[in-house]
């Protein structure tokens, strides 16, 4: 393994597991073992040995990498927001646990830096196929979409482009009280983007003016998250 040869190194540390199952260095070879499969690739297999280390050993100093390594096997399978996003949800869920389990560790630190991309890409998914449905002017399965995003996603880069798309559907659909929201919201924290200009514009094209409602869903998730 230190020779960067991980395939022979991944089948000698699994055969070491193999015939000596309750040794110290069994289990070491677990772990080491799921390392190598992971640098080729064989990430079914990375998530197993790690899976099986946890099981194993829950209380071993290791169990937080074995966990980002099993988040990292997740992670290096995401694929573009246009495909199925299975992966990036496995990937999140499995540093959510690491987190959570051991918020101290090294590993964590980086799991949360890995954990606001992913976050991202999922709100990226959410985007795309809310501006496909608001295209084939679709507008209540587009605003369902937007609203995935303000509801789970909020603090990813999309939000701004949400709020206004939001602002877009509720005026094509004639709800000028959510629209205004939308915009309001916008507006107030995001205020020199390219965004609130568009949403401005639309609401200015119609005689109105950006206002928060209180009883707007819109209102009721952005102040449960801030």
């Amino acid at each position: 393994m230190q020779e960067g040869k991980y395939n022979p190194a991944a089948k000698e540390f699994d055969e070491v597991e193999r015939q000596h199952p309750y040794s110290e260095w069994a289990r070491r070879s677990m772990l080491m073992g799921a390392y190598a499969h992971y640098k080729i690739n064989e990430y079914d297999e990375a998530i197993l040995g790690a899976q099986r280390f946890i099981s194993l050993h829950p209380s071993n100093k290791d169990v937080p990498y074995a966990y980002y390594l099993i988040g990292l096997s997740y992670y290096e399978r995401i694929s573009d927001v246009g495909r199925d996003q299975k992966m990036t949800e496995n990937a999140l869920n499995s540093f959510y646990e690491l987190t959570r389990r051991f918020p101290a560790s090294e590993y964590s630190r980086d799991a949360r830096l890995k954990i606001d991309l992913t976050l991202d890409h999922l709100a990226g998914k959410e985007m795309e196929i809310g501006r496909y449905y608001l295209n084939r002017h679709d507008y209540i399965a587009a605003i369902n979409r937007f609203r995935i995003v303000i509801e789970k996603y909020q603090t990813t880069t999309h939000t701004p482009e949400a709020l206004e798309r939001l602002t877009e559907a509720y005026l094509a659909l004639g709800i000028k009280t959510e629209a205004q929201t939308a915009a309001a919201i916008l507006g107030y924290n995001f205020p020199g983007s390219d965004w609130y200009e568009d949403s401005y514009a639309l609401l200015a094209g119609q005689g109105l003016e950006p206002v928060e409602s209180k009883d707007s869903w819109i209102s009721k998730a952005w102040n449960s998250v801030f």
